[in-house]
């Protein structure tokens, strides 16, 4: 049976491939492979940053497979059960205080958007991309927690525009509005996502924990509190290796080497 996941490590860097091309569906049994995937790098130290990409270069993936909807209720027994695991992957995601990249290329849809919308970064490719949450085609919602984090990612005026019109942007109309970070000609968009995950992979572990722990849903918390937060990252960071590393690299006008 072919394995809906692949899973690698490149230096400090996790790839995480959905392998089931062109169209690349989040099958129920990738999404429990993934659960599994997601708890094994929150706990490994020596992974630092991950690349969520997918098969070929038709598709990041168009979501969910539809066709296992029933199933998947019935073997997690309810809806609310089967939803709740999405939800607490892509919540997994977002708050490990490791940074994610995602490859956004061809058709990504439903799960296809909600999953990249829980990473750190998206790139996307300049040309092919269909990027989206139309649900209400089917006459249904987003189920992922798509619609939270679009409005919180771009604003309520682009997530409205999109979800109640079910409508598909480009890559360059997702780079206008904020959905993603940085857009590449397709056949270099993997190589560019890898390119960031390795430099961000390289800067000292500590201080990108320190510093995601302050800007992760920063828009929920005041500015006090988030004051508190930085003040405690100081804390956290100052006397440590990779600090006095930093400075004596500096002070010899050369590259600095952190996490050793």
């Amino acid at each position: 049976m072919k394995e809906t996941l692949l899973f690698e490590i490149d230096n400090a860097v996790a790839i995480i491939t959905i392998n089931d091309a062109p169209y690349n569906r989040m099958s129920l049994e990738f999404m429990d492979v993934l659960e599994e995937t997601v708890d094994k790098i929150k706990i490994d130290d020596s992974i630092r940053a991950v690349v969520l990409t997918a098969a070929g270069l038709d598709n990041f993936s168009v979501g969910m497979n539809l066709k296992q909807f029933s199933e998947g209720i019935e073997q997690k027994g309810s809806s609310d059960a089967l939803f709740d695991q999405r939800l607490k992957v892509i919540d997994e995601i977002e708050t490990m205080q490791k940074p994610w990249i995602a490859t956004m290329f061809g058709f990504c849809l439903g799960g296809g958007l909600e999953v990249p919308l829980g990473c750190h970064f998206r790139f996307a490719a300049e040309e092919g991309a269909q990027i989206g949450l139309p649900e209400l085609d089917l006459g249904a919602v987003p189920a992922w927690g798509g619609s939270a984090r679009l409005a919180k990612c771009v604003g309520e005026n682009h997530a409205m525009d999109m979800i109640l019109r079910s409508k598909k942007i480009s890559g360059k109309r997702a780079l206008e509005i904020g959905l993603v970070h940085e857009i590449w000609p397709l056949e270099q968009l993997k190589s560019a996502a890898l390119s960031l995950a390795h430099e961000l992979a390289g800067q000292p572990a500590l201080a990108v924990k320190s510093m995601m722990k302050v800007l992760v849903n920063s828009s929920e918390r005041t500015l006090e509190e988030l004051l508190k937060e930085e003040r405690q990252a100081v804390r956290d960071n100052n006397g440590t290796r990779d600090s006095q590393e930093g400075m004596l690299a500096f002070l010899e006008k050369r590259k600095p080497r952190f996490n050793k």
